[in-house]
């Protein structure tokens, strides 16, 4: 059999984060990841997601500052221009559920520079917006856009180059705890880790339940359409920048990246599925609703020009998950709850830390795996995570 010190299962963002910085720091590294690499089945490909620090819960901005500095050190290693700063808007309303000074308090605790306009205030600098007195903006000039699928390859090239053993279409079957190590079984035979990272997302608990240990995942099929503007120019990444509308329905959405498109979507539709009977089909309604939504928002967000499709597996609360077993502590599990692209190649460094070293140099006590000593409440009521 062959052996390893750390297997890594699935090779979508984190995973394949993960293999490049065990990689990176000289371990013996094998990844598999069940479909073909760069694969649309899961919430890592597609052309952009959302950076930035701008949260409402101090512990995710100071893990988002982490973020930044492994998302500059991955650029310089890689040679790979990853990120686009455009700045960032987050439109709150004052009769929703979230507050500004969530945000403003987080942000100020952690010394992110931002700042709390009126709507006249944003209009002034950015008229293409168009928003009701109700409105309280929350703007961060360190926000911006990461090439997502670029990233993931990047990723995967990098950790190729420096050794790791990468896998796909390679389906992990199960993990088999063995004493002090884990035997990770595929549809191509067995190999023995020291630790195992499960990176599966919408498929751990497949891998999770055997091991008495399921994680409560809420699974969806989400949607994003691309605008196609009569004008593009007062939308692109230089006079525009990224927004999110955080209310009881959220909405997001990107300036011109790429092509003369805007991107935008609905946060969390509750289009429920599972993996297995996926559709691929977006659904017109939604489609429709976020039309009508984002040319309110931002008129000359112009026609839909098409609409794609990709999956989130919600955990409580929205709770990350980054830590090890309970009662399996080789098996190390990475969830992101649906927003945690922006954080990439921080969870692979902290991942190569808790595989290799037991600790990581960052606080992630309250993303404890459920059912370990940390692990945090559950229905305190909504957390702006978006």
């Amino acid at each position: 059999m062959e052996n390893f010190e750390v297997a890594v299962v699935g090779m979508g963002a984190l995973g394949s984060a993960a293999a490049y910085h065990l990689a990176r720091r000289g371990a013996n590294v094998v990844a598999f990841e069940q479909y073909e690499l760069g694969h649309v089945r899961g919430a890592s490909h597609d052309t952009s997601r959302i950076v930035r620090t701008s949260y409402g819960a101090p512990e995710y901005v100071r893990l988002a500052q982490s973020a930044y500095r492994d998302w500059a050190d991955l650029e310089q290693e890689s040679g790979e221009r990853l990120l686009t700063i455009t700045g960032g808007v987050i439109f709150i309303p004052t009769d929703g559920p979230y507050s500004a000074s969530d945000f403003t308090a987080a942000l100020t605790e952690c010394d992110v520079p931002h700042e709390l306009l009126t709507p006249a205030e944003v209009h002034a600098r950015w008229p293409q917006f168009r928003l009701p007195e109700n409105v309280e903006t929350v703007y961060t000039p360190d926000s911006g856009i990461a090439h997502a699928s670029r990233t993931v390859a990047t990723l995967q090239l990098r950790a190729r180059a420096l050794g790791a053993d990468i896998r796909d279409r390679t389906a992990v079957e199960a993990l088999i705890p063995d004493g002090d190590a884990v035997i990770v079984r595929t549809a191509n035979g067995d190999v023995r880790a020291k630790k195992v990272v499960l990176a599966a997302d919408a498929w751990a608990n497949t891998l999770l339940e055997p091991l008495g240990a399921a994680i409560p995942l809420d699974i969806m099929q989400e949607q994003v359409t691309y605008f196609h503007p009569e004008d593009p120019a007062p939308l692109g990444t230089d006079t525009l920048p990224v927004w999110i509308w955080e209310d009881d329905e959220c909405y997001y959405g990107f300036p011109t990246f790429g092509e003369p498109t805007v991107k935008a979507a609905r946060d969390v539709s509750e289009n429920r599925m599972t993996p297995e009977n996926r559709t691929f089909v977006p659904s017109r309604k939604l489609a429709d609703e976020l039309g009508e939504f984002v040319n309110g928002l931002l008129p000359g967000a112009g026609p839909e020009l098409r609409t794609v499709t990709c999956q989130y597996a919600l955990t409580p609360d929205r709770r990350f998950v980054l830590g090890p077993l309970p009662e399996h502590p080789d098996v190390i599990v990475a969830l992101s709850a649906g927003h945690g692209f922006k954080f990439t190649p921080a969870f692979g460094r902290i991942l190569a830390e808790l595989a290799l070293d037991g600790e990581t140099t960052d606080d992630i006590a309250s993303f404890a795996v459920p059912g370990s000593r940390d692990e945090p409440l559950v229905g305190a009521g909504p957390i702006p995570t978006h």
